[in-house]
C-alpha cells in the first residue's frame, strides 16, 4: 500500500481488506481492470485509517480478514456501526465461504451491499458493475438534491 497514493477528483478508489493471497490477487486483478484505484490493507487499524481518511468508492471485505470470523470481524463490525452519512459512499461487499452469491438477504444482514461466495470470484466484475450502478441508481436524487443544495450555499 502506498502511504501517500494521490486520489484525484476522477479516480475511483477501492480499498481490499483481503487476508488470503489468491483471493486478493483475483480481486485486486479484477477491479485494476476496471479502472479502480486499489488499496489493499492488512490489518483492521489499517482499514479504519485508509476508510476514513478517503471516499472510497468500493469497499471489499472478506469473512476471515486477518485472522477474524464472521461473527468477531472488527472491520466488518466498523463499516455495520458507522452513520449513514459516512459509510453511503462506498459500495461495500462481502467474500466469505459461508456467502451465497448475490443473496440480498444475507447481504442486508451484514449491512454490505452484496455478499460474494469465494466459488464465484471469477464473476467479480460483472457483480461489481451490477451492484455500483444500482447503488447509483438508489442514490441519484439524494445525490441531486445534495449537490444542488451545496450550490445554493456557494
Amino acid at each position: 500500500m502506498n502511504e501517500f497514493d494521490i486520489i484525484g477528483p476522477n479516480d475511483r478508489p477501492a480499498l481490499l481488506a483481503i487476508s488470503t493471497p489468491e483471493v486478493l490477487g483475483t480481486v485486486k486483478t479484477a477491479l485494476a481492470g476496471m479502472g479502480y484505484k486499489v488499496h489493499p490493507v492488512e490489518s483492521h487499524e489499517q482499514f479504519e485509517l485508509r476508510f476514513n481518511q478517503t471516499n472510497y468508492h468500493v469497499a471489499v471485505i472478506e469473512e476471515t480478514f486477518a485472522g477474524s470470523n464472521l461473527l468477531k470481524n472488527p472491520t466488518l463490525r466498523l463499516v455495520q456501526n458507522l452513520p449513514m452519512a459516512l459509510r453511503r459512499h462506498a459500495v461495500i461487499f462481502l467474500i466469505g465461504a459461508g456467502m451465497e452469491t448475490l443473496n440480498t438477504m444475507h447481504a442486508f444482514t451484514q449491512s454490505v451491499h452484496c455478499v460474494i461466495n469465494y466459488s464465484e470470484l471469477a464473476m467479480l466484475p460483472e457483480l461489481v458493475r451490477k451492484t455500483v450502478a444500482e447503488n447509483d441508481a438508489f442514490l441519484a436524487t439524494y445525490r441531486d438534491v445534495q449537490r444542488r443544495v451545496h450550490q445554493k450555499s456557494v
